[in-house]
């Protein structure tokens, strides 16, 4: 049996095999600014939308060479969308990942193409005889992305914290799930159910662990940007609090964010159960998204 130990080996492994996978892809694009700005905006993070990926789909009993495209695809998609949230017309960030973002180091036109570019990217290798060689899976796995990131899922959610910034009236703790359901959320969801979606088994009882972690994974960024080291981080922190913005930690205070964090890690395992002890990794992922300090 698994033990919790093996989780940082398998996050790292599962992030090296996205790594090489997106490498390989984008290395016929030879070195033109956009292409070495997609390289550049893959490069680092934690990786874990495409370890979900990948470890849903070996709980499923799904090819693991289909799952590390499937990765592949989710980590480009969400590049991209911090490539365009990092612009000066949305959150202005002028780091990302301890790193100059896109726009710094390159321009601001360059970074819009930068983020099109692997949007579409995403979206391609989905469609690979690689991913799958089932053309029912390739579109059920390209319509579920397109989905969670468009105006029905990641899309959304940016506008609405968009929308938020300018409105009149104070966001409620409600408002705020909904929002971060969308903006941080969908993706997750969309990753731990890949690997259903690939072996063409019920993804539900993946979908319930999915939105309890995503919930979990933005509470706890937002008590990083109150606690956190900007050097472990690696971006800016306490930006929410001076600009006045509405978040989990400022409607409920610092220790009833993070016990309602650690409540979603434990209604996330919850929903696990059904897979008896096959979810070791799954579950040690939950508990790393709450004492993570980056």
């Amino acid at each position: 049996m698994m033990q919790v130990s093996d989780f940082p080996a398998r996050l790292k492994a599962a992030a090296s095999a996205t790594q090489a996978c997106l490498a390989s892809v984008l290395q016929p694009l030879g070195a033109l600014p956009i292409a070495e700005g997609m390289r550049y905006a893959v490069g680092g993070g934690k990786g874990l939308r495409g370890f979900l990926v990948i470890e849903s789909a070996a709980l499923m009993g799904a090819p693991r060479s289909g799952a590390i495209y499937a990765g592949a695809a989710v980590e480009a998609m969400h590049a991209y969308s911090l490539v365009h949230d990092d612009l000066p017309c949305m959150d202005n960030d002028d780091l990302r990942r301890g790193q100059p973002t896109v726009h710094k180091k390159w321009d601001e036109a360059t970074a819009v193409l930068v983020g099109d570019a692997l949007q579409t990217l995403a979206f391609e290798l989905l469609s690979l005889p690689e991913c799958s060689s089932d053309p029912k899976v390739q579109l059920a796995l390209i319509s579920s992305l397109a989905q969670a990131g468009g105006a029905q899922g990641m899309v959304l959610g940016q506008a609405q914290d968009m929308a938020a910034e300018n409105a009149f009236k104070r966001l409620t703790l409600s408002d705020i799930s909904e929002l971060q359901e969308n903006k941080t959320g969908a993706l997750f969801e969309w990753s731990a159910t890949a690997g259903a979606i690939l072996a063409g088994t019920d993804s539900a009882p993946l979908r319930r662990y999915a939105r309890a972690l995503g919930l979990a994974f933005q509470i706890t960024d937002d008590i990083l940007d109150v606690e956190g080291n900007a050097v472990l981080v690696g971006k800016a922190v306490r930006k929410d609090s001076a600009s006045g913005k509405a978040t989990f930690v400022s409607l409920l205070g610092l220790d009833q964010a993070k016990r309602r964090a650690q409540d979603l890690v434990d209604e996330a395992c919850e929903a696990l159960v059904i897979f008896g002890d096959r979810t070791t990794t799954l579950r040690a992922a939950a508990q790393f998204v709450v004492s993570r300090d980056t």
